[in-house]
């Protein structure tokens, strides 16, 4: 299989398990040093995964039905863009924000994720 085809693999197969919310099985996505990136003034970024995999388990537990509608996936060697509407719930209050992955894949997993969405979107639905 070909670079493009690894990179487009290993991040489907992602998304797949997010969406599924497998905690391990997201973990088994990501490199030991993975970098998770957050830019949204509200999450928090880190590294490694063993760190990521003790996050995950209460980050899906608070934003429940978690899912990732992909709009646009690009692939371009070892690196992937996601355009994705991220829906959930928290608590009885339904979510859908917009926003982008960008990754990098290193020997067929994850090494570093970028998560690009608006806290303010999402903090302003949460209060409607």
């Amino acid at each position: 299989m070909g670079q493009l085809s690894d990179t487009r693999a290993v991040v489907e197969r992602y998304l797949a398990a997010l969406n599924a919310g497998d905690a391990d099985a997201v973990a088994a996505c990501v490199t030991e040093d993975f970098h998770n990136e957050h830019t949204s003034a509200t999450a928090r970024s880190l590294t490694g995964r063993t760190t990521y995999r003790e996050r995950l388990g209460g980050f899906l537990a608070e934003f429940q039905e978690l899912h990732y509608e992909v709009e646009d996936l690009l692939v371009d060697d070892d690196r992937a863009a996601v355009g994705y509407r991220m829906t959930f719930r928290i608590g009885e209050k339904p979510v859908n924000v917009r926003g982008m992955f960008w990754f990098r894949v290193e020997e067929g997993l994850i090494a570093h994720r970028r998560d690009y969405w608006d806290g303010t979107t999402v903090q302003q639905q949460l209060e409607q």
